[in-house]
């Protein structure tokens, strides 16, 4: 009897929250009349300018979209759009041996993206973001770019998609 109780207690508690049209089991909280998302392709105003970066980021966000919220995606005028700019691409050093020299570095993006909601435009905002990855020193940049690059873009995609339909 209680295993049919706390069945019935679950079920009624999915049938609330998905009832109310805001929130959902993806952690997005979006409003049910927003139906689409316009993602610009990013613009990259870096001063070091890696050429895959801004075309990488733009299509990893447009598949989170895709991947975590029902609404359809448009290259522009959606009910939701998101469009940003790099504005900044550079590595340091992070760590100094007793020698003083480098023995990691800090591979460091940042972004500044543009929200705006057409039908609630109370939720816009301008809004940078950033992100890093260190790799050892004895590494050219070169031989790990590539995968520093996908860990920062998976790190800046999450961080967008939280602002703009999870609310976080």
């Amino acid at each position: 009897m209680k295993a049919i109780r706390t069945m019935l207690l679950c079920a009624v508690a999915c049938l609330t929250l998905s009832g109310c049209g805001i929130y959902s089991f993806s952690g997005t909280s979006i409003q049910p009349d927003v139906k689409t998302i316009a993602v610009e392709y990013f613009q990259n105003n870096a001063l070091k300018v890696n050429p895959t970066l801004a075309s990488n980021l733009t299509d990893a966000l447009i598949d989170q979209y895709r991947r975590l919220t029902p609404l359809d995606i448009l290259t522009e005028n959606g009910d939701l759009n998101v469009s940003g700019e790099i504005t900044s691409y550079d590595t340091r050093p992070m760590a100094v041996s007793a020698d003083e020299v480098a023995t990691q570095n800090r591979l460091t993006v940042n972004v500044k993206i543009y929200f705006t909601n057409r039908l609630h435009p109370e939720e816009d905002f301008e809004k940078s973001f950033s992100a890093y990855a260190d790799y050892d020193s004895n590494q050219l940049l070169d031989a790990v770019e590539g995968s520093l690059c996908d860990e920062i873009i998976d790190i800046l995609v999450e961080d967008i998609f939280n602002a703009t339909v999870a609310n976080w």
